[in-house]
């Protein structure tokens, strides 16, 4: 019932079905400490979720940073790759990836791309 921890290891936001549920329980007369156990939140992030809701911006804000080069959606076609030429290093999967679609990715992109899918960088001897 609570916001959880995602792929990246950041902190999930909360969905506005749970901030809603979370803020009626406080309307109602529950003490907000009781509140924040219930939903597994913090008793901080309650008062912010009534100050926001009070200011009619209850809904998740969007989270900083730019959108990965290389999207969830992209992953299968990234294993594919990587899985036929597991010893293959950064700059040949780079080179690999822009020819495969036309898009150029730096090293360190790449590396975090890989990293997400589970590859380390271990080679074959």
């Amino acid at each position: 019932m609570s916001c959880a921890v995602g792929d990246t290891g950041r902190m999930k936001q909360c969905s506005s079905d749970l901030r809603e549920r979370a803020l009626r329980q406080v309307d109602a007369g529950r003490p907000v400490g009781e509140a924040a156990a219930l939903f597994g939140v913090h008793r901080a992030t309650l008062v912010r979720w009534r100050r926001r809701a009070a200011a009619g911006e209850l809904a998740p804000r969007p989270r900083p940073g730019r959108t990965p080069a290389i999207g969830r959606g992209q992953h299968p076609a990234l294993a594919a790759q990587a899985a036929a030429r597991p010893d293959a290093t950064l700059a040949e999967h780079c080179a690999a990836w822009a020819a495969a679609t036309g898009v150029a990715v730096g090293q360190a992109t790449m590396c975090r791309a890989l990293r997400r899918l589970g590859w380390t960088r271990k080679k074959r001897r």
